[in-house]
């Protein structure tokens, strides 16, 4: 009996291979399965842009029957107002919270005052949103989880620390290739490997610096954008320290035959993915942002 209502979701490490599984497995249910839950709402405060977030939010409430507040910067955390309070007005209004945000202590913040639901839709060091939703994606065009090989190339972001906590969890060897100064962090690699041994997953963590021995053999590769939202002015030199990593047909070509590409997006062709491969029969990127809302949908009516 897997127990959900009530539960917040920060990152991927709170949740055990079985409950992923069943998360994925109610994401894939037909409309006619899903529950209704009227007269409740959501509020979705999102102090960083968004395109794929809110609208997968947004929709996903809708067809649970529930009411999104969407709120920017200037409507939540503003006026000087602190987080408990706002939070514990935000809580009698609505029924569960999602927050995109900077920094993850801002969403645990959130968590550690509100008697609903808080979800991460993104932090600078998670994206658990994603994590499912690539997870998702990877099991309906391989048919499983276990036994695969994940390779991430990039930036050691939010994404390369939320990969290596699914592929711990789900059964996935994942290998990352980052530039030097741009590594995953320490503390996330060893908590992937800790998980993958707390519940036997057997999983293999890798992490370097060459990009073609990390793809090499992979059953999926994924990428991420060189400078994310925030790091814009770091663009130019970013695009330096990143020369190499740009999966191209030719890094595509070490990875195993039918492997898949994915990308959580916005892309940027002739950075850090060739426009040969993202628009290819190899890539699930589209698929892979339908996800979203199908994921983020069985999540929140789990915790509802």
């Amino acid at each position: 009996m897997h127990t959900f209502k009530g539960r917040d979701l920060l990152t991927l490490a709170e949740l055990t291979p079985e409950e992923i599984t069943h998360v994925l497995d109610v994401a894939e249910q037909p409309a006619s399965a899903w529950p209704r839950f009227d007269n409740t709402a959501a509020g979705l405060i999102f102090m960083k842009p968004s395109l794929r977030t809110r609208v997968s939010f947004e929709v996903g409430c809708v067809q649970l029957g529930v009411h999104p507040v969407v709120m920017g910067p200037y409507d939540a955390f503003s006026r000087d107002e602190t987080v408990h309070d706002t939070i514990k007005v935000l809580e009698r209004y609505v029924d569960i919270i999602v927050l995109r945000t900077f920094a993850q202590s801002h969403v645990e913040e959130v968590a550690q005052h509100a008697s609903v639901p808080v979800v991460n839709a993104l932090t600078d060091d998670y994206h658990p949103c994603q994590g499912l939703a690539d997870l998702l994606t990877i099991r309906q065009h391989k048919g499983a989880l276990a036994g695969l090989r994940l390779a991430y190339v990039g930036d050691g972001n939010n994404m390369a620390h939320t990969y290596l906590l699914a592929g711990a969890i789900a059964g996935l060897d994942v290998s990352i290739a980052t530039p030097a100064g741009y590594e995953a962090h320490g503390a996330v690699v060893e908590q992937a490997r800790e998980l993958a041994a707390r519940f036997g997953t057997g999983v293999t963590i890798s992490v370097g610096s060459d990009p073609r021995a990390a793809v090499a053999g992979a059953d999926v590769v994924i990428t991420d954008t060189w400078a994310s939202m925030g790091q814009e002015e770091e663009h130019e030199r970013r695009v330096r320290d990143f020369a190499g990593y740009t999966v191209d047909d030719d890094l595509m070509s070490l990875a195993d035959g039918e492997a898949i590409f994915m990308h959580c997006l916005p892309a940027h062709r002739g950075e850090e993915v060739a426009p040969s491969v993202i628009d290819s029969a190899r890539s699930v990127v589209f698929d892979e942002a339908e996800n979203r809302l199908h994921a983020q949908r069985a999540w929140m009516s789990l915790v509802l």
